[in-house]
């Protein structure tokens, strides 16, 4: 009972500090032992956020690592799934945040956006946003879990929304969880078989962004392959 009210005490203190002054006033071992108090119960979380930390190298890490791993470490399966959300919620709440409320897309915010999309995806995703003919956003989310090159190519989906929300443009992008934001030849040839597609219903393409890490290449931008897109949004 006594080594209860210790952490009970603890706990009280850790909460008091961050609603006084953030997460600012935390060191990053101290950010995760508090956090760990919503699924480790009546233990001395301290120890294990130092652990977590030690073994998996940051604080960013410990979220970024694969659920197997987590588990492997010692955690339950609540602690890891726990803490795995972390990221996710974290996509979601600056989405939802800076959601642009009159959805008109400008390529001076495009780039920004396109990297929130992909906040805390380990694998690869491919993420399709279509636009009316004024260039407002119409429809943004994942249409595709998988390489772009791979089989699996989601053309007929993409083609689908965009008949659905009766789009203009579309503009494509998807990540490479182990690379750099650089385009294979395979992820040219799917864009040029997007491209196409999207051609005989009177849609264009846009753009085709690779994302890695918080780096995101325009294929339009950046000339790598010009010829492949339409125009430029203002």
């Amino acid at each position: 009972m006594a080594t209860d009210n210790v952490h009970k005490d603890h706990r009280s203190r850790v909460r008091k500090k961050f609603l006084e002054n953030g997460l600012d006033s935390f060191e990053m071992h101290e950010a995760l032992e508090f956090l760990l108090f919503y699924c480790v119960p009546y233990k001395n979380t301290s120890v294990l956020a130092h652990r977590l930390i030690d073994a998996f190298g940051s604080l960013s890490a410990v979220f970024d690592a694969p659920y197997d791993a987590l588990r492997n470490f010692g955690l339950t399966e609540t602690q890891a799934a726990f803490l795995k959300a972390i990221p996710d919620f974290s996509r979601l709440y600056i989405d939802d945040k800076h959601n642009n409320t009159n959805k008109v897309v400008s390529y001076d915010t495009l780039a920004d956006t396109i990297l929130r999309k992909f906040i805390g995806r380990e694998n690869e995703n491919v993420l399709l946003m279509l636009l009316d003919a004024k260039g407002k956003e119409v429809f943004c989310g994942i249409v595709s879990k998988g390489s772009l090159s791979d089989t699996n190519l989601p053309i007929r989906k993409i083609v689908d929304f965009s008949l659905r929300y009766n789009a203009k443009s579309a503009i494509i992008a998807h990540n490479h969880p182990s690379g750099l934001a650089l385009p294979s030849r395979e992820d040219m040839e799917a864009t040029a078989n997007v491209k196409s597609a999207l051609e005989l219903i009177g849609v264009r393409l846009i753009d085709h962004f690779i994302v890695a890490d918080n780096d995101c290449v325009s294929l339009a931008q950046s000339n790598i392959a010009p010829s492949l897109f339409d125009y430029i949004i203002e």
